[in-house]
């Protein structure tokens, strides 16, 4: 993330002043993850590396915008970069994983072990290098996506109510909500990410003149129903930690939650609003990308605090 940043700084000609707070917050988040004295395997070590990416990614957005993050259409530009970037970068690993896959199957036919190599060197190098050479592209190729991004999520917001619908049925039949498995929590608080980006992409591909359709009101029936899947799952980690006592992965767990709660009902209300003329489009613009720095901020508490308080467990 920080040679992404440093891509931008080059090719936005950023100001010494913007350049000097990306450096700041880099080293001070690399310190914190290093300085630390987390336990082997503990679980505050592992919410920290899994909520550090949220901070240097929004940290990459400031080097994107060129330090002008109150202006919400770059942050929606921002939003619409990194949707962009998450295509490439998927068209590169599974064209990389193949070449790998081909290579390693070649030599190990002629008894040469390349794992070690693979994972010592190949791996490490390509996949940071894949997402430089992914905001490379993006920013070379960006008519491309732009074409294929409405496209994009006018089917997969149909499959994803299907799948949330899908879920809330399974969920219904399951039982007690004590005995959902926390695994499953997990998987559940990816889906409902999932379906956040998955909002804020469409919402950043719609052009704000077309006039109100059919898939403005599945949008709405998207965030309604992954309103209903998480109010069952914030019921069943609430049901958990009064059963079973607070820990770092729920508290965390419950936090993200909580924000999500809050962001789709934001977006059901403003939705509601668009759909009936009452507000312009970029009210929804605006809702979204106002709230993207609760999430910075949340991850910024789960890894400098997190640690200390639970200590370092």
């Amino acid at each position: 993330m920080p040679f992404v940043a440093a891509y931008f700084v080059w090719r936005r000609q950023v100001s010494t002043r913007v350049i000097v707070a990306l450096l700041i917050a880099f080293a001070a988040l690399a310190t914190v993850l290093n300085v630390y004295p987390y336990a082997s395997g503990g679980s505050t070590g592992t919410l920290a590396a899994l909520h550090a990416p949220v901070i240097g990614w929004l940290v990459v957005g400031v080097a994107y915008v060129a330090g002008r993050w109150r202006s919400d259409a770059r942050r929606m530009d921002f939003a619409r970069f990194t949707g962009e970037l998450a295509i490439y970068f998927a068209l590169l690993a599974m064209g990389g994983g193949v070449l790998v896959g081909l290579t390693s199957g070649v030599l190990s036919m002629i008894g040469t072990d390349v794992e070690p190599v693979m994972q010592d060197w190949v791996l490490p190098f390509a996949v940071p290098g894949a997402l430089v050479v992914a905001a490379w592209l993006v920013e070379a190729k960006k008519n491309v996506v732009e074409n294929i991004a409405p496209v994009l999520t006018k089917i997969f917001t149909p499959l994803t109510i299907v799948m949330l619908l899908t879920v809330l049925a399974a969920l219904a039949t399951a039982g007690g909500l004590s005995n959902v498995n926390r695994d499953l929590l997990i998987v559940m608080d990816a889906v409902l990410i999932l379906v956040e980006c998955l909002l804020l992409y469409a919402i950043s591909a719609r052009d704000p003149l077309t006039r109100v359709g059919l898939f403005d009101a599945l949008q709405l029936v998207l965030v309604v129903a992954a309103l209903a899947v998480d109010a069952v799952m914030l019921t069943a980690m609430v049901t958990r930690i009064a059963e079973f006592g607070t820990s770092p992965n729920k508290l965390a767990a419950l936090g993200l939650n909580l924000l999500l709660l809050v962001q789709l009902l934001g977006t059901a209300w403003v939705t509601i609003g668009f759909l009936r003329g009452k507000r312009p489009f970029a009210s929804l613009e605006h809702w979204q990308t106002r709230y993207l720095p609760v999430y910075g901020a949340w991850a910024a508490i789960v890894v400098v605090a997190f640690g200390p308080i639970f200590g370092f467990a």
